[in-house]
């Protein structure tokens, strides 16, 4: 139990002012991704004010990348993730997948192309339907093994093309894991890819994997610098001018810097990247998204919700999600994801009726994907007990759906 000099115990408010200094963000920041003001952070860690209900403290520990919530309260080990984060059926079979080591296969190893086309069919399986983790549990433990496989057993540029192959099989891999409680198996697949994606030889599968990455550093708290330095070392490896796959894929890692730099508050960088993003997407046209990246158009502007977001500017997020279009994007997990960072945006204004409203389509479009979304659980979580009498039958289908504790 963290403790002053003089041995005696920290209290709720310095736990939280020293987790926020840690995560690196300002007051006026950890107020606003909790829907709070300045002052109610600084009452918070100055201890004006007591530690708040449950719900709250889950979204607090949450946006400080805290796991076990005794790092706040200082009492016995009681974790978030049990409250949070819901865990899929397959969670333990993907886990075997991912550390089980197989060193001895006698098997013929497939060919770079044919776990090329079964990765390309993981990434249409997951953007395709509302219950992308359930029907990815599927593919996963065979794919991965059958990579790792290959990866080991091929040679020369067939060797190259199964860890590209490798690399983005652990990408749908790290997606199905997030927002389970199983940060280390998050953190291993995000380090996997990377270390698969420069032994393949490919700037784009680097690039990718760094895409990936950053989200990893995000959750984790790493520091915002670390992020978009390595998000710039991928992007320089590339040729934006070499066609649309390398466009998309620089102009994904500046969308990376743009919403690390809006995680802590850095409004004018935050917008530089975006602006860099949008150009590349204005470049690609106004048709174009990635096969499985999704980038494009419709994702970039998407985006500038979540940023704006997460820069506390509630008016600037509504507004650019009420100019922007998600049915064109040909991805039912991101178009219900960005509904729910919209319901986020109208969170902050306190305008609960147009949340559960956003909720509920984002659950309509993908279960699976608000089943799983922190902010939707945490939200109806809180709701259920604080919500007025008009949004009442909503919610309570709502916590029922989502499974979370009323």
């Amino acid at each position: 139990m963290p403790e002053h000099a003089d041995n005696t115990p920290l209290t709720f408010g310095q736990r939280v002012r020293r987790a926020r200094e840690r995560a690196g963000l300002t007051r006026p920041v950890l107020g606003g991704l909790v829907g709070r003001s300045t002052e109610w952070v600084k009452f918070i860690e100055t201890g004006r004010l007591h530690m708040p209900r449950l719900p709250l403290l889950l979204r607090l520990a949450e946006v400080l990348g805290i796991e076990d919530l005794a790092e706040l309260t200082g009492e016995e080990r009681l974790a978030a993730a049990t409250y949070t984060k819901a865990v899929h059926e397959s969670l333990p079979a993907v886990k075997a997948a991912l550390t089980t080591y197989r060193f001895a296969n006698d098997a013929e190893p497939e060919t770079a192309a044919e776990l090329g086309a079964r990765v390309r069919q993981a990434w249409q399986m997951w953007h395709g339907s509302g219950d992308h983790r359930t029907r990815s549990a599927l593919l996963l433990p065979d794919l991965l093994a059958d990579c790792q496989h290959a990866a080991r057993t091929l040679e020369g540029t067939e060797r190259r093309g199964a860890q590209v192959a490798l690399a983005q099989t652990y990408h749908p891999a790290q997606l199905f894991l997030a927002f389970q409680p199983a940060p280390e198996l998050v953190m291993l697949t995000g380090d996997r890819s990377m270390a698969a994606a420069p032994d393949a030889d490919s700037p784009h599968a680097i690039a990718v994997a760094a895409w990936y990455v950053n989200h990893v550093f995000r959750d984790a708290g790493e520091r915002h610098e670390a992020r978009v330095d390595l998000a710039m070392k991928a992007a320089s490896l590339l040729d934006p001018d070499r066609g649309p796959e390398g466009l998309a894929r620089w102009g994904l890692l500046q969308l990376a810097a743009a919403l690390s730099y809006a995680r802590v508050g850095r409004r004018g960088d935050a917008e530089r990247y975006w602006d860099r993003a949008d150009e590349a997407a204005r470049r690609l046209g106004d048709g174009y998204a990635h096969p499985w990246l999704i980038f494009g158009r419709g994702m970039v502007d998407a985006y500038a919700v979540t940023m704006n977001a997460d820069l506390m500017r509630a008016g600037a997020a509504i507004e650019a999600a009420t100019s922007i279009d998600l049915g064109p994007m040909p991805s039912a997990t991101r178009r219900s994801f960005h509904l729910a960072e919209t319901a986020r945006a109208y969170s902050m204004q306190g305008e609960n009726v147009a949340v559960v409203h956003l909720l509920k389509k984002a659950y309509e479009v993908s279960p699976e994907t608000t089943r799983f979304n922190i902010f939707a659980r945490s939200t109806v979580s809180e709701l259920a007990s604080t919500g007025s009498a008009m949004i009442r039958d909503d919610v309570r289908d709502l916590t029922r759906r989502l499974g979370v504790p009323a």
